[in-house]
């Protein structure tokens, strides 16, 4: 429930006016912001190592007049140290990403491709890294409604 709630704030924290509720998949939401437009699954962590300086989450995004399906990308807990590696374990798949500050993404479309293909087989995924401190840190993501999640956020913004 507190999750869901959660999920909740991170939509209402940009305009009402600016996003459309696409439904609840268990721990995933998915919205529609029609600036854009984007349809994307979300999710906030259901764990999160030490302390946090941001509202963690992860989303799978959809920009139809930019021609992007699947686009991955996490807002960590702590900025993310400037030579720290970063690396996603999806199931039993790992993978490294790329981003600075907070941000961060898969270094491609392909591997965007491979790890929602990943996400919809697994049950948890771990982001790892070191915080601009070096001290490690992960979030944990339980991914049940993901692959819900990402079908209603592609069917969302078809046409659008």
């Amino acid at each position: 429930m507190l999750r869901l709630c959660a999920l909740a704030l991170l939509a209402l924290s940009a305009p009402l006016w600016a996003r459309e509720s696409l439904g609840i998949y268990s721990q995933w939401g998915t919205f529609r912001d029609d600036e854009g437009p984007r349809c994307y699954a979300i999710a906030v962590p259901a764990r999160v190592s030490g302390e946090s300086e941001f509202a963690a989450f992860a989303t799978v995004s959809n920009w139809p007049a930019r021609r992007v399906r699947g686009q991955v990308h996490f807002r960590t807990s702590r900025e993310i140290g400037s030579d720290a590696r970063v690396t996603l374990r999806v199931g039993r798949d790992n993978f490294t990403l790329t981003g600075s500050a907070n941000n961060v993404w898969a270094e491609n479309a392909s591997d965007d491709a491979a790890i929602v293909a990943a996400m919809r087989r697994a049950v948890t995924m771990v982001l790892r890294t070191r915080d601009k401190d070096g001290r490690l840190f992960t979030n944990t993501y339980d991914l049940t409604g993901i692959s819900s999640a990402v079908d209603a956020a592609s069917v969302g913004c078809t046409g659008r």
